[in-house]
């Protein structure tokens, strides 16, 4: 059974799909997508909403921020309740990704807003510097389009939006079909913050819906997602000269080094492989261990790994959740078993989860594995634990940056200048040294990725000011005769020559002024 299959519903002219929980594989609601028509009237609404929002001071779109945060803590219960209901992720991985690091967040931005939007004053360089001063003011851009994901269906709602509004935007969201009242939950907390009606919308739908929004004729998206969708947003984009932020797909690598703490490292190994069920972009999914402490690790794993509890009558206990999504198991079984047909060991787990009634596949610790195997390539977003031996760092080193993604990346030792400079050489958008991905979790971080990871970067002051157009203001401080207006003269254009081979010639005067 599909989590979300299309159903015909009387009198309904909205595509309609039946949600059923991973969990228990029972009805848990339906979905009614919004259409084109929907979705160009919520743009046009956006619209006419941006011109007072973006009129306010940061100050007061600040306050606005900082109470949909307050309302988040208070609603937190009911937040996890519907995340877990959607995606059968486990209670703690539900607090800490969909509570913890967007209160985090939202707080972060709503208090540095406005030092990073302030208008900036530059110097002009060089002799034009002698009568002109520039300023730089950063200007929202008018109505975003944010494309959520199923993997973290809240804080990957609600730290892209907190990011546009507090740059001035009004934003247009579509949530995943998959977790839709996940997302439309920042809707409501943002109309009890006292949001005006209109800056931000949450709109319910399918691949269609989110296709209509980007042809929508919003002045930005920004996308979470596969890399396949990904490449098609950046087309229209590209066609439409409107600017997009792309964050893909992973496939993160971890470094053991010989003198890393091995147990810390085995914690790092299965948090960063089998948090979220394995689904987030940058999670751990290719481990390579220097081999003399390689039989050391892999036993370590393997015991930890047995230990794992799954299934929802553990409560608050259990430590790995379900598959958020059918299609996903299917990804995770074909790339098993195409590891253990091409000589792969399969040490732990190995498959779903006999036991549980939902989509639950069992923690997998796999062995022996290769560059030539699926499982090693392509993302496979689910508990698989894959360890490969390699001789030396520098063979670590070319592995994990044989691959066609660059999000994340994690090195173990416990040397921490060699740790960054083996970190400085994975070419990824980021990488964290003796913890698992935590570029994320860190507002002050610019986050994004490299190769087919992804487009620009978003968080920090980069991804603030990414919903900014930076217009610079050139200032004129004389009041006599313009220097290079009419008419133009054949005395003029020498004299422009001999300034010139002054100002930056190899002489003392030019490199008094350079």
């Amino acid at each position: 059974m599909s989590i979300y299959q299309p159903i015909e519903k009387t009198g309904e002219d909205r595509r309609v799909y039946q949600l059923t929980s991973p969990v228990t594989m029972e009805p848990i609601g339906e979905l009614v997508c919004a259409n084109t028509d929907d979705v160009r009237a919520a743009v046009a609404k956006a619209r006419e909403a941006q011109k007072a929002w973006g009129e306010l001071p940061v100050d007061e779109r600040a306050k606005i921020i900082q109470k949909a945060a307050q309302i988040i803590l208070k609603r937190q219960d009911e937040i996890c309740e519907t995340v877990i209901r959607e995606t059968g992720k486990v209670p703690a991985d539900a607090l800490s990704m969909e509570i913890f690091s967007v209160v985090d967040a939202m707080v972060y931005y709503a208090k540095h807003a406005k030092k990073f939007l302030k208008t900036e004053k530059r110097k002009v360089p060089g002799i034009v510097g002698l009568g002109k001063k520039m300023k730089i003011v950063y200007k929202p851009l008018g109505v975003v389009g944010i494309i959520v994901p199923w993997n973290g269906p809240f804080v990957l709602a609600a730290n892209p939006a907190a990011q546009a509004l507090l740059a001035g935007n009004a934003a247009v969201l579509k949530g995943s079909e998959v977790t839709p009242y996940s997302s439309k939950l920042l809707e409501d907390v943002y109309r009890e913050a006292g949001l005006p009606d209109g800056v931000l919308q949450v709109l319910m739908g399918d691949g269609q819906t989110g296709a209509d929004l980007v042809e929508a004729g919003v002045d930005k998206i920004s996308f979470t997602g596969s890399v396949r969708t990904g490449k098609l947003v950046a087309e229209s984009c590209a066609r439409q000269l409107i600017p997009v932020t792309l964050e893909l797909g992973g496939k993160d690598a971890m470094i053991v080094c010989a003198d890393a703490n091995l147990d810390r490292a085995v914690d790092g190994a299965l948090v960063g492989s089998c948090m979220n069920t394995g689904h987030y972009c940058c999670g751990t999914e290719r481990i390579y261990v220097m081999e003399s402490v390689y039989d050391e690790f892999v036993q370590k794993v393997v015991e930890r790994t047995k230990a794992l509890k799954q299934g929802s009558e553990h409560g608050g206990d259990e430590d790995v959740g379900a598959v958020f999504w059918d299609r996903q198991m299917t990804i995770i079984e074909d790339h098993v078993e195409d590891a253990r047909k091409n000589g792969a060991k399969v040490l732990v787990g190995g498959g779903r989860n006999p036991n549980q009634k939902g989509l639950y596949y069992l923690p997998t610790v796999i062995t022996d594995v290769t560059h030539d195997m699926t499982i090693m390539r392509d993302e496979t977003f689910g508990p698989v634990i894959c360890i490969q031996k390699v001789r030396d760092e520098n063979e670590a080193l070319r592995l994990a940056n044989d691959s066609e993604f660059g999000l994340n990346g994690n090195v173990w030792t416990s040397d921490l200048e060699k740790g960054f400079n083996i970190a400085r050489r994975i070419d990824t958008g980021g990488v964290s040294i003796n913890d698992m991905a935590m570029t994320y979790g860190v507002p002050a971080a610019p986050f994004g990725g490299r190769k087919h990871s992804g487009i620009g970067q978003v968080n920090s002051v980069t991804g603030l000011r990414g919903y900014c157009f930076a217009q610079p203001i050139l200032i004129d401080k004389g009041k006599g005769k313009l220097q290079s207006g009419y008419p133009h003269s054949t005395q003029n254009v020498e004299g422009m020559k001999k300034f010139m081979n002054i100002l930056w010639a190899k002489t003392p005067i030019g490199r008094w002024l350079a």
